[in-house]
């Protein structure tokens, strides 16, 4: 390894981690940092190809990248999710890569939580009417355009009870909420575990939060869907592809489950012809249920830990598969 002041440190899309309100001084003690706030496809290998170290969040480095960066023994990704990397690659050409495991579980958890008051109460769309003059064209002291609902005594259903999904259970508790899971590995007294038909049928909030997987792509689908009660909301802020959009948009017009909002879709940025964008019971936001500023700093803490511990010898979150 070379000393740390010859090492080339590469960033290649830390835009969305830092807008500029963090800073990455923390990395200049590791060598010569070279930033970008964006990477396209095409400049990937000529960004990389002589660093020592890359750090990136969604930029991909895959195999016809990687074989042409022989000093190349180091990859931070800024992110928990790591199927942007290689990995196998990587492996087999002694490059550790790393990631950022648990910086966002209470942010996410929260934005959970926010995006099922949205859609029970839509305050965001009645200020905004009220912005608009329409509560002073009101006859009556009061209006409201859609239906106001109150969460106490109803069921959440979580699918996926990690460290993310135990947040979210703890804040629906705390607003009265019983909460059941289903989650094949997980097993817990303080919350009722159910199998995943009897959770689809009876529950009336069904927030996902778990990983995708092969097992699970689509676990939301015209099937599961028609087991929900037609009160149900639909909560995803974990991984797009765990829900079949075109069977949720056909559910959601036909009025077959009440309403659904969603942080991540099957493609992002979303389709602009997606069917979804044109319903009024689907509220949707760019994947930025991480993106809170404390959240961002643990990942900007947690990689520069992770860095230098690789540089001391050591291994800190590294993955393998």
């Amino acid at each position: 390894m070379k000393q740390a002041y010859d090492l080339k440190i590469v960033i290649l899309d830390g835009y969305t981690e830092n807008p500029g309100d963090l800073s990455w001084a923390g990395l200049n003690g590791f060598g010569q940092v070279e930033y970008y706030d964006r990477t396209s496809e095409d400049e990937i290998l000529s960004r990389i190809q002589k660093a020592d170290i890359v750090l990136t969040n969604k930029t991909p480095l895959r195999k016809e990248n990687l074989s042409q960066c022989p000093s190349l023994k180091y990859i931070g990704v800024l992110a928990t999710g790591y199927d942007v990397v290689d990995i196998r690659y990587c492996k087999e050409h002694n490059i550790v890569v790393t990631n950022v495991p648990g910086y966002g579980t209470k942010a996410v958890a929260q934005f959970a939580i926010a995006l099922l008051l949205e859609v029970c109460n839509r305050v965001g769309y009645h200020a905004k009417a009220v912005q608009e003059g329409k509560w002073n064209a009101q006859p009556d002291w009061c209006f409201w355009d859609y239906p106001l609902i109150e969460l106490a005594d109803k069921t959440m259903g979580i699918i996926g009870l990690g460290r993310i999904g135990q947040s979210t259970a703890k804040i629906a508790s705390a607003l009265g909420m019983k909460v059941q899971y289903f989650d094949e590995y997980v097993n817990t007294d303080i919350y009722k575990k159910t199998s995943l038909e009897e959770l689809l049928k009876t529950s009336d909030v069904i927030c996902l939060h778990c990983p995708l997987t092969k097992d699970n792509y689509h676990i939301i689908s015209k099937e599961s869907l028609q087991l929900m009660k037609k009160n149900a909301i639909l909560i995803n802020n974990s991984r797009g592809k765990l829900v079949d959009e075109q069977a949720l948009a056909k559910a959601l017009e036909n009025n077959e489950v009440f309403a659904a909002a969603l942080d991540v879709t099957n493609d992002e940025p979303i389709d602009k012809d997606s069917p979804l964008l044109k319903l009024d019971n689907c509220i949707i936001t760019p994947h930025i249920s991480w993106a809170a500023r404390e959240s961002r700093q643990r990942i900007m803490d947690t990689t520069i830990e992770n860095l230098k511990a690789f540089l001391e010898g050591k291994t800190l979150n590294r993955v393998e598969e």
